[in-house]
């Protein structure tokens, strides 16, 4: 059996995995939600705590060192590179954890609980608009889930979670949730910088 007739079968279990991926872009975006009538119709996504929310501001950090000679990005919004990569100076991953909340990674470190998931995030340009979607550990999506009013972090009233009928959400009751369309805004960046030094 020579290598070539090893390697061909293989590239042919590969092939579907590798088409999926293709129709993924790398590119920046911002996202929206859609859900028309709703109180979260056309709120911007916002990370903050390591979470996400609809509404509210983006929480974001730059060392004074840095500040000072006024080298720090905007960082007054959230904006996604290559599907599931805050736009940040440091590697700060998005996954879902296993509650079923998107999260993101602190800056300085690595660590996500185990069981976390951190694939089948796509962002797929459109003209106009594009779309953002999940669809790991049965997930339909993405969904709004509200929080109390003590439990706002920087206004945002909903957490995002992967739209899941398990999920652990604030409330304790799925149904409480709203499922939108997570719409895509291309986002180009200004002298060649991320988004922000950190998310925090």
């Amino acid at each position: 059996m020579t290598f070539l007739t090893t390697l061909i079968p293989l590239l042919a279990l590969l092939t579907p995995t590798l088409a999926t991926t293709a129709n993924c872009s790398t590119g920046s975006f911002t996202v929206m939600s859609i859900r028309s009538g709703s109180p979260i119709q056309y709120l911007p996504l916002t990370a903050a705590d390591t979470n996400f929310y609809l509404g509210g501001t983006t929480s974001t950090a730059c060392p004074e060192s840095v500040a000072e000679y006024d080298a720090c990005p905007p960082g007054n919004e959230t904006v996604i590179d290559y599907s599931n990569y805050l736009s940040s100076d440091y590697i700060q991953e998005i996954y879902v954890d296993p509650t079923g909340a998107l999260k993101f990674v602190e800056a300085h470190t690595t660590y996500m609980p185990t069981g976390a998931s951190t694939s089948t995030f796509c962002y797929t340009p459109g003209t106009t608009f594009g779309h953002w979607t999940y669809t790991g550990l049965g997930a339909t999506g993405f969904m709004a889930c509200p929080v109390d009013e003590d439990e706002e972090v920087n206004g945002g009233a909903y957490q995002v979670f992967a739209a899941m009928a398990n999920a652990t959400v604030p409330s304790g009751d799925v149904s409480d949730c709203l499922g939108f369309d997570a719409v895509a805004v291309e986002w180009v960046s200004t002298g060649g910088s991320a988004a922000a030094w950190q998310y925090d």
